[in-house]
């Protein structure tokens, strides 16, 4: 007797275990309920009723432009019920630094804040989220369009990544309704810088720490927005009174 194709029996398997999850209560988290559910167990188009508002900047446009694409999946949108706010940025950390005091890898964590509200005169906030991811890439000092393309790919992959987290948590929060997880940023220690000296009202210039624990000025970080940083996201050079 000939044995089935490998091919046949993966199927087979693959469908046995479709039927079993589904006997015990797992559903697709963008598929609906059937016709006898509500109208927010069909996720997809409640997804399609989410306006993304403007997020500045070139980081912002790709991310607003993926938010959309991934919101909208196969169907056309239909932003009419629900408007989408996110905050959004990168920061880069010189990793792997040499002798000549140049960089051999950039580490890029993306943040994204969301906030999901309602269509009217006056808005009313229905639930916010957090996302983040890591990424990088290699540094190609010597081949300046080349770094300038890489820059422009992390960017983009950045984006990318944080748009399919949060339409998964609003997907998720379409679904249960359950809150999303919010990050909680502890209070970071500062370093005074020890090249400079204290100015005449004794305010010594501080670095903050990044996410690993180590001060700007040993890795070369940049940090997005210094004069927007929140009490508990210092920028690099604040003054703090001794």
């Amino acid at each position: 007797m000939t044995a089935p194709p490998r091919r046949a029996v993966l199927g087979a398997l693959l469908l046995a275990g479709s039927l079993s999850l589904g006997g015990c209560g797992f559903q697709p988290l963008y598929g609906g309920k059937g016709a006898g559910g509500s109208a927010a167990d069909n996720i997809p188009d409640e997804l399609r009723q989410v306006y993304v508002a403007s997020i500045p900047e070139r980081y912002g446009q790709e991310l607003r432009l993926f938010l959309q694409q991934d919101l909208a999946g196969a169907g056309p949108e239909d932003p009419t019920g629900y408007t989408l706010r996110v905050n959004s940025y990168v920061m880069n950390e010189a990793i792997d630094i040499h002798s000549d005091n140049t960089s051999g890898r950039t580490r890029a964590t993306g943040h994204a804040h969301w906030m999901l509200y309602t269509v009217a005169p006056n808005p009313v906030l229905l639930t916010q989220g957090d996302a983040q991811t890591v990424d990088g890439e290699n540094e190609s000092f010597e081949q300046y369009f080349a770094q300038n393309l890489n820059q422009a790919t992390l960017g983009r992959r950045v984006a990318d990544t944080i748009a399919e987290r949060i339409t998964q948590q609003l997907a998720v929060w379409f679904r249960s309704h359950t809150t999303p997880a919010q990050r909680v940023v502890a209070p970071q220690p500062t370093y005074i810088d020890p090249n400079v000296m204290p100015n005449a009202s004794n305010e010594m210039p501080r670095q903050s720490v990044g996410e690993d624990g180590m001060p700007g000025m040993a890795i070369g970080r940049s940090l997005p927005n210094p004069s927007g940083a929140s009490e508990t996201e210092p920028a690099n050079g604040t003054l703090i009174n001794q």
